[in-house]
């Protein structure tokens, strides 16, 4: 159901009150600015207290906005993600998980199968219904087939790529990632864009700059709204900067990306000032999950005192940094204590647009604009996805664990270590412990580094308790979960991807193999000639079986029951 244009919304009001702007600015809602970045961690920024204080932008950008300390991502791993902050709602609603293993993260590698579905509703898509023109610059990560890139759910313009810069490969096994304006591939990682993994130069984020800077001039000179989505990878390892920043910070190469990408959103803010649309204009800075502390401390950030980071649900791998910023609006050096989520950005921008979000389906974001506006405080829960497993939630200041586990001892005998020098006695576990009957409760103004879980005799573990049961049990009993994106791989789906020229190891495609959209079987003659495909073993995908314990729903069950496929993603590492 699209979302409909509601004229007194309080945009409306708040900017025809401004005689100033003038009367075809009165009746143009705010641009929409969300500088999403990669793997970077809540303590990352001078102003979360990161010692070398080497952020003096993003700094600025809180002192004149408004801090969120308490922000949190959907998911500790960049797919589902990236999919929850453009849908509003959990990943597990809209299909982006495996239930090819319990508590399993996944994401979309280049043979996945799947990505976003035609039925989610993104952003971008909304928007249009108030005349925003939409592009989004840099990491896509919600499924590399054609028919789930960014301009077929609702972007009008892409520069970028479907994946992270992930490589180099040998182009016949396995191609470059490869990198697009529009539907128009124009190059791949490692080739036409490269990065030298010796030394870590890219200019990838000065090319997204200018992307950005292009895109808000044209708009400007046009008066027409937009929404800029910047979702730039340079935190991510292999980490890179371009020359002028490497080897100019005291943290290394990670603090020289940090540095860059400080100094672009200067130059992005600067711009909107230049051009006198920063009153009318929304930003807001965030990160899609914690840092990968399995890169750090070459290729990794801080998550400050929180434990653990990436691919965990502990509060290193959830919580974000977060800063909004809109001059004249949002009262200057403020800090907010809402619980936000990433889900919060959908919502809001639908809100500053004069639209509603769509009522035919469940939406988890909430209205931050009460919050930042007015300093109003909305008791809310977080949830804490890891896979198809509610791994813990958090009510006010209490967060209780379901679940509990790091990863797997094979991988962390293999030096994969996603907690490094952070264990924590039966909470940094191994395995996977199983917390459903008693919770494992922390109060995280206090402990916020989840080392002292509250005693369970206790009168406050059982208040506490007595207040989070509820909510949980609603939340389960009403989750409809999507069918699952991400439990098939097959290289046959990178074909499309493929070069002309040398041997493959799959056919090349205009598009990948399968069904067509019209439900017919591909035409051979769709097919270049190459070598025949390998063709794969066909195997049942196991449901996420009985017993799990909290996260247990039948129409999880029904939505993740055993089916054929062509190959189960094995062997793909998580995120």
């Amino acid at each position: 159901m699209a979302a409909v244009a509601v004229a007194t919304r309080w945009w409306l009001l708040l900017v025809l009150s401004a005689a100033e702007l003038g009367v075809a600015r009165a009746l143009q809602p705010p641009n929409i600015l969300l500088l999403l970045m990669d793997d970077m961690g809540w303590g990352d920024l001078g102003v979360y207290g990161e010692p070398s204080r080497e952020t003096p932008n993003l700094d600025r950008m809180a002192v004149e906005g408004m801090l969120f300390p308490n922000f949190y991502t959907a998911n500790p791993l960049c797919s589902p993600s990236r999919a929850a902050l453009l849908t509003g709602r959990l990943p597990i609603r809209s299909g982006f998980y495996t239930t090819n293993g319990h508590a399993r993260n996944a994401y979309t590698p280049q043979e996945i199968v799947g990505g976003i579905p035609d039925s989610e509703l993104l952003l971008p898509a909304l928007l249009k219904g108030a005349g925003y023109a939409s592009k989004i610059v840099g990491k896509w990560h919600l499924g590399h087939r054609p028919q789930f890139h960014p301009l077929k759910h609702g972007f009008d313009e892409w520069f970028g790529s479907p994946n992270c810069h992930f490589g180099p490969y040998d182009n016949k096994a396995r191609p470059n990632i490869p990198v697009y304006r529009d539907q128009e591939m124009v190059g791949r990682f490692y080739e036409e864009f490269p990065i030298n993994l010796k030394t870590g130069e890219a200019n990838l984020t000065q090319i997204y700059l200018q992307e950005a800077l292009e895109f808000i001039q044209r708009q400007q000179a046009a008066h027409r709204p937009f929404f800029l989505y910047w979702a730039v990878d340079a935190t991510h390892a292999p980490i890179y900067a371009s020359k002028p920043f490497l080897g100019t910070s005291q943290r290394g190469r990670y603090g020289d990306a940090i540095r860059e990408l400080d100094d672009s959103v200067g130059r992005i803010l600067r711009l909107l000032r230049d051009l006198s649309i920063a009153e009318n204009t929304f930003v807001f800075f965030t990160s899609d999950n914690g840092a990968a502390l399995i890169s750090a401390p070459r290729q990794g950030g801080s998550n400050g005192p929180f434990l653990c980071g990436k691919q965990t649900t502990f509060e290193g791998g959830m919580r974000e940094p977060a800063i909004a910023w809109w001059p004249g609006h949002i009262p200057a050096g403020q800090v907010s204590h809402q619980l936000g989520s990433i889900m919060d950005l959908f919502t809001t921008s639908l809100s500053l647009a004069g639209l509603e979000p769509p009522r035919d389906r469940a939406i988890d974001g909430l209205d931050l604009l009460p919050a930042m506006l007015q300093g109003r405080l909305t008791d809310r829960p977080i949830f804490y996805y890891r896979g198809n497993t509610l791994m813990a939630v958090t009510l006010g200041q209490y967060k209780a664990h379901f679940w509990t586990w790091t990863n797997s001892w094979e991988e962390f005998k293999q030096g994969i270590d996603f907690c490094p020098g952070q264990n924590v006695s039966g909470v940094t576990t191994h395995s996977q412990e199983e917390h459903t009957k008693l919770p494992l409760i922390f109060h995280l103004g206090r402990d916020p580094g989840e080392r002292f879980p509250l005693s369970v005799a206790s009168i406050e573990y059982l208040d506490a308790l007595r207040r989070i049961t509820p909510v949980v049990q609603q939340h389960q009993e009403a989750l409809v979960p999507g069918q699952p994106q991400l439990n098939v791989c097959n290289r046959a789906v990178m074909g499309h991807l493929a070069r002309p020229e040398g041997p493959h190891l799959f056919p090349r495609l205009h598009q990948p193999p399968g069904e067509s959209p019209e439900k017919g079987p591909r035409r051979q003659d769709r097919l270049h000639r190459g070598p025949r495909l390998t063709r794969f073993p066909v195997w049942s995908i196991p449901g996420p079986g009985a017993g799990f314990g909290l996260h247990s729903h039948p129409q999880a069950r029904e939505a993740a029951r055993p089916h054929r496929v062509r190959l189960i993603c094995v062997g793909i590492r998580e995120g």
